[in-house]
């Protein structure tokens, strides 16, 4: 039996913050700040720990171990469409 898929991710990017659309949920992850003297900084880092629920009104929804695979996937290909770096802590 086939595995039932869910609504598609949707990533946005924003200066400080990148936003995963799922449905009617959404995820806001705020940029990260750069470690000093760091050689060659990716262009935005994200701490894992932050992909834990989504936003409100959903955030009593808890993000599986398996979406959030999917959610930095997603992330990693809207970086690098654009020519940037993600790094994930």
């Amino acid at each position: 039996m086939a595995k039932r898929r869910g609504p598609e991710l949707k990533v946005e990017l924003t200066e400080g913050a990148v936003r995963i659309i799922k449905g009617e949920k959404i995820l806001t992850l705020v940029r990260a700040d750069c470690p000093p003297g760091e050689e060659d900084p990716a262009d935005f880092i994200i701490f894992l720990d932050d992909i834990t629920c989504w936003d409100a009104p959903h955030d009593s929804v808890e993000i599986e171990i398996d979406e959030v695979q999917t959610i930095v996937q997603a992330i990693e290909g809207a970086f690098d469409e654009h020519g940037l770096r993600v790094a994930f802590e």
